[in-house]
């Protein structure tokens, strides 16, 4: 475990780097985390994978599992990858200030 400070802001994660406590979510840890995905602009499709991915941990207290990904977000697996190179699970997850889902590497 351990922190990053960004912006200002100090946030506490685990070893991989997601969000030891989500509420610490906001809009500085989305643009920390698109720097180390490497992701020129976020869109539109970005804010609705991460809105997705939140409610559903809401709604369910974890989030998605990644076989899951596609029928909750309604976007293919291919075009997550696409949007977060590291993937629905790693990328979009922390990206999104969640845990590590169940079935990712």
């Amino acid at each position: 475990m351990g922190s990053v400070e960004y912006k200002g802001k100090v946030f506490e994660v685990d070893s991989e780097g997601f969000l030891l406590d989500p509420s610490q979510y906001s809009e500085e840890w989305v643009e920390y985390v698109q720097g180390l995905e490497d992701i020129d602009e976020l869109t539109e499709d970005h804010y609705e994978v991460i809105s997705t991915l939140r409610d559903y941990q809401a709604a369910n207290g974890r989030p998605p599992r990644v076989r899951d990904m596609s029928q909750v977000t309604g976007f293919k697996l291919k075009y997550i990858y696409e949007l977060v190179p590291s993937g629905p699970g790693k990328g979009a997850c922390r990206m999104a200030g969640l845990p590590k889902p169940d079935g990712c590497v």
